[in-house]
């Protein structure tokens, strides 16, 4: 069977193989409010938001619930689409065991791809499978069994990508990781109404020049162009996939003047909101054509 599905009082769990009859579900607008775990072998072709992922070798993808995902093209091999609700597993209540807010979802390099070492392919591969064993002889203790497999995969690939996506900050003391993981998480909470390093280094308990240069430390991206980069993403999310128009996006995203918001995003994009909007949906409908 293709699909499976675990569902108690508000929480669900869902599980499907991928091949061309999922593809158009996946696709399509049923998922979109639930987290997604993709697993991926080689060949397949993503879009998650407005970037394109190409795997070369098999890869996990970890999708937010306000994140945009289309798979536009299918490996030789069989992949997974596992998608669950807050209610069923929340990693903000449980960052204690996982650890993985502010790195897995909501970092501040936009990456939601974990490619796997060889080595540990046959793990993942071996999770998915007493998962899908799960569905398939139920008992009592279905729900936590599958929400601890749920928790190894996130664990394991949290560890994969801090030491492929950060580099010298895993040679740092933990609390300085913790310090990089919190203003990740506060900038994907605040972005729509605090726009300056100030208000983030207040937050924190730092001055805003401390904040700077602990990101220069590291040449990390700095603070202000994090913000900045969280705001036109969410931007461009409303561009292309609401009916708002640009000044009442601007308004959503706490800038009370359409045209200063307008210069910012035209000088980061490198077109203005307008044209933004008509080039993506004309490009919607080629793809759809």
């Amino acid at each position: 069977m293709n699909y499976k599905v675990f569902e108690s009082n508000y929480k669900k769990l869902g599980f499907l193989i991928l091949n061309p009859e999922t593809l158009d579900e996946i696709n399509s607008d049923e998922y979109k409010a639930y987290i997604k775990v993709l697993y991926l072998p080689e060949e397949y072709s993503v879009t998650i938001d407005f970037k394109q992922y190409q795997t070369k070798s098999p890869s996990l993808f970890f999708i937010n619930s306000n994140q945009y995902l289309q798979i536009n093209k299918e490996g030789k091999k069989q992949g997974y689409f596992m998608y669950y609700n807050r209610d069923f597993y929340c990693v903000q209540i449980h960052d204690a065991e996982v650890a993985c807010d502010g790195l897995l979802f909501n970092n501040i390099f936009e990456m939601p791809m974990t490619t796997l070492p060889k080595k540990e392919v046959l793990f993942i591969e071996g999770i998915y499978e007493q998962i899908q064993g799960e569905f398939d002889n139920p008992d009592s203790s279905q729900e936590e069994m599958i929400r601890t497999y749920l928790k190894q995969l996130i664990i394991k690939a949290t560890r994969i990508w801090k030491i492929q996506q950060l580099g010298v900050l895993n040679e740092e003391p933990s609390k300085e990781m913790d310090f990089f993981r919190d203003f990740s998480r506060l900038v994907e909470i605040h972005f729509r109404t605090k726009h300056t390093v100030a208000d983030y280094a207040d937050i924190l308990g730092v001055a805003p020049k401390t904040l700077s240069n602990k990101f220069n430390r590291l040449e990390l991206t700095q603070p202000n162009d994090i913000i900045k980069d969280r705001i036109i993403l969410e931007a461009k999310r409303l561009l292309g996939y609401s009916s708002l128009s640009v000044k009442e996006i601007a308004y959503q995203l706490g800038y009370e003047d359409p045209a200063y918001f307008n210069r910012l995003f035209t000088n980061k994009v490198g077109d203005t909101p307008s044209n933004f909007k008509k080039k993506y949906l004309q490009g919607k409908n080629i793809q759809l054509e």
